[in-house]
Parts: structure tokens; C-alpha cells; sequence
């Protein structure tokens, strides 16, 4: 592994920072699969979500109910509660569930395909106390419209865009599924996003599992992730827009230059969730032999306190092609969400793009 001496040194750094974060686990985020229900058909859904789902909704006030027991042990202005789905805005009574967020004092926001938000809605949400959002968009129209399975979702994921980014009191960013179809458009994507007014991106490659599991034509090269690094720290030193690429695992002599942080994975460490039947868990893609428990048998805090631990000690991921690589130190076998049903990792872009 090829590493300057300083960005050794600050890795050395992060990774005893790391540790500390590792043993305090103090929980900053915690996410609700609110609903499997979606209106979209998304080529890369990870959750195989439909519009009609046999899995019912969580009832907000089982969601609340763990709320309330979490409260007394932390500090609800430094807990963010992210709303995620399939697709949130297919439940009617997110903005009940906000507002008795707010009462409690914590800041919620959601994760969205932007098909459902119009003007009225979001200014509904937004009395509710909404404090952030994404929209996800993945390319030019025919791009966008081809993964999402829509030929309405290109425009309306736009309009939503233009909306939220003249609230200025609203947090919010841009995510991108880049896929050899859009890779060679991403200079011209950018100026695209410049000119709707967004100033955060994130930028995210897709591993084969869920529904692309099977479909090798969303796959980049090896060459395109270098490429996308490269167009990262270029748009990054050009400061026109705040790009960072996703959490997707270590990536090398790029760390600190293609994102805000240094590649750790905050599932179970900082970030928890809670699926859609009650399972809990560190991130909503993670898989179901991830779970710790459920909160219809379960206490939340009891879970989140004295389980994870596989989370938090991942010495068990050193198998593999992970046994011998000497990036361990540092990635500590990726994210969690990238482990299949046997606990194997699937796809590792340190690898695509060093080959080591």
C-alpha cells in the first residue's frame, strides 16, 4: 500500500480517534425504515421495494414509544432521526411523526426520490419541523428515467431540487448513483446541479446486491472509480460545489481527498436503525444477520449499549481477501452493508482501484 508519510501519520491519527469512538458509541444517528412502499422501480434497489408492499407500515406510535424511552439517555439536539424507506412520502402521516420529533427537540429529516414532494407538502413538512433532506438523482433524463423506472422521475426529482434549495433554513444535499451510463457525463452533471442552485453532492457506486446483484452493466471499472476520484478531488479544490463521495469503504491515497473525513463505518458505532418490522440494526443496508434485536421484545438503549458487538470489534472480518491486506488497519473490512447472508464482502473499491 502506497501512502505518503503524513497521510500515514494522520491515518495512524484517525484510527486511535476511531478507537475512542468505538468505546464511547455515542449514538448521533438513528434511522427509520419507516416504509417498504415505493413509487418508484429503481434498478438498484437494495430493498426490492414495490408500491404495494406485504410488509405494513410501522405505526408511528410504536416508533414513538422508543422515542420516549431513548430520550432520558441522550441529548435529543444531538441525535438526528433520518426517515427512510422505500419511500418515505408514501406514508401520510410523516409530518405527525415530525412534529412530535420536534416537541422532543430532535432534528429530523428524510431521504427522498423527490416524485411525491410538491410545493404544498413540502411546506407541510416543513411547519412539522423538517430539518434535512436528500434527493436522489442519478444523471440526465434518459439515465435517471432508465434506473428509476419512471418517465415522470427525471422532472419531478428536479422541481423537488428547485424547491429545497431556496429554503434557506433547510438542510439538504444531492446524492448520485454513478454508473458506467453516467460516468462520462459527470463534468457536465455538475454544471447541471451549479445551475439548480445545489451546493452539497454526494456521489455513490453500486455494489452487486439487492436487485443489482445480477445486473453487471451497473458495474464500473476499475479505471472509471479512479476516474470518479480523480473528478472528486478536482470539483472539491474547485470549492463551486461541496462533493463527497459516499461511505463506500477505504480508499487509499485518496482518503481526506475525496471526502470531509477519513473512511470509517458508523454503523453500530454512531448510527443505528430501526427496520420496518421493529429488527434493530446499524444502517437500513445492512442485511437482516446483522440484527441485534427488535424493539417489540427488546429495549432500544439495552441493545444499543451491551450488542453491536460485531460491529465495534471487527477482528471477525479478517478473512479472505481481507486476511492479508494490509488496508485492514484502516478499513477494517469495509462497510457493513457491503457483507452478504455468509458474512463475506462483497465488492471492495480499495481493491478495483489499487488491485492489491
Amino acid at each position: 500500500m502506497k501512502l505518503g508519510w503524513k497521510k500515514r501519520v494522520a491515518l495512524e491519527l484517525y484510527r486511535k480517534y476511531h478507537a475512542i469512538e468505538v468505546r464511547e458509541h455515542t449514538l448521533m444517528q438513528l434511522f427509520w425504515e419507516c416504509t417498504l412502499r415505493c413509487c418508484l422501480n429503481c434498478k438498484h434497489c437494495g430493498s426490492d421495494c414495490t408500491a404495494k408492499s406485504n410488509t405494513p407500515d410501522m405505526p408511528a406510535e410504536d416508533f414513538l414509544a422508543v422515542i420516549d424511552k431513548l430520550t432520558p439517555h441522550v441529548d435529543p439536539h444531538k441525535v438526528m432521526i433520518i426517515f427512510s424507506g422505500g419511500e418515505p412520502l408514501m406514508r401520510n402521516d410523516l409530518e405527525q411523526v415530525g412534529r412530535e420529533l420536534y416537541k422532543r427537540e430532535y432534528p429530523w429529516g428524510m431521504v427522498s426520490n423527490g416524485m411525491l414532494l410538491d410545493r404544498a407538502r413540502l411546506d407541510s413538512l416543513l411547519r412539522a419541523g423538517l430539518h434535512s433532506i436528500t434527493i436522489s438523482l442519478d444523471g440526465f433524463t434518459e439515465e435517471h428515467n432508465a434506473m428509476r423506472g419512471h418517465p415522470d422521475s427525471f422532472d419531478r426529482a428536479v422541481e423537488a431540487i428547485q424547491m429545497i434549495a431556496q429554503e434557506k433554513g433547510l438542510t439538504y444535499d444531492v446524492v448520485t448513483c454513478v454508473t458506467p451510463q453516467t460516468f462520462p457525463y459527470l463534468e457536465r452533471f455538475k454544471e447541471f446541479l451549479i445551475s439548480l442552485g445545489v451546493r452539497r453532492w454526494r456521489i455513490f457506486t453500486i455494489f452487486p446486491a439487492g436487485r443489482a446483484a445480477d445486473d453487471d452493466t451497473l458495474q464500473l471499472s476499475s479505471e472509471q472509480v479512479r476516474g470518479i476520484m480523480e473528478f472528486i478531488k478536482s470539483t472539491r479544490q474547485e470549492g463551486r460545489i461541496r462533493l463527497n463521495f459516499a461511505c463506500e469503504g477505504f480508499l487509499g491515497e485518496y482518503e481526506a481527498e475525496v471526502r470531509d473525513y477519513f473512511y470509517h463505518c458508523a454503523a453500530g458505532v454512531n448510527a443505528a436503525s430501526i427496520r420496518i418490522d421493529g429488527s434493530i440494526s446499524g444502517c437500513t443496508s445492512i442485511r437482516h444477520n446483522f440484527h441485534q434485536g427488535n424493539i417489540y421484545k427488546d429495549d432500544f438503549w439495552d441493545v444499543w449499549q451491551n450488542r453491536f458487538q460485531e460491529f465495534r470489534d471487527r477482528r471477525w472480518a479478517k478473512t479472505g481477501p481481507c486476511e492479508h491486506c494490509e488496508a485492514f488497519r484502516y478499513c477494517l473490512g469495509g462497510g457493513m452493508h457491503q457483507r452478504d447472508d455468509d458474512r463475506q464482502l462483497v465488492g471492495c473499491l480499495y481493491r478495483k482501484l489499487f488491485g492489491e
